[in-house]
């Protein structure tokens, strides 16, 4: 048996939305800092994602679901999305106050 993760399912899940998030503009590291994470455990994650994505996906292609409820799957998905994209709009607003701050200290 593994051991316990020190990392929630929604934070590695977040964690893997904020580096696609960045459309291949950051790296693995950089996103991996910001959350505090190593770069080698966020791109764990990712792959993990990934391969479980087209997994689902796979499985999902063959079941007789109809357009309906593809598109309020979607639709539960997209709220999501929205929903975790306004919090990293504020997590990164307090971010920028606090180096705007922690600068002027230093001067």
């Amino acid at each position: 048996m593994g051991r316990q993760s020190l990392y929630t399912e929604e934070f590695r899940k977040d964690a893997v939305a904020l580096y696609r998030a960045a459309d291949g503009k950051r790296t693995y590291a950089a996103v991996a800092a910001d959350v505090g994470v190593s770069g080698e455990t966020l791109r764990t994650w990712v792959r993990k994602d990934t391969a479980r994505n087209a997994h689902s996906q796979d499985r999902s292609a063959g079941a007789d679901g109809t357009e309906a409820d593809e598109l309020a799957r979607l639709r539960a998905e997209n709220a999501r999305l929205r929903g975790a994209e306004k919090e990293w709009q504020l997590e990164r607003e307090i971010l920028r106050r606090a180096a705007a701050y922690f600068a002027k200290e230093v001067k």
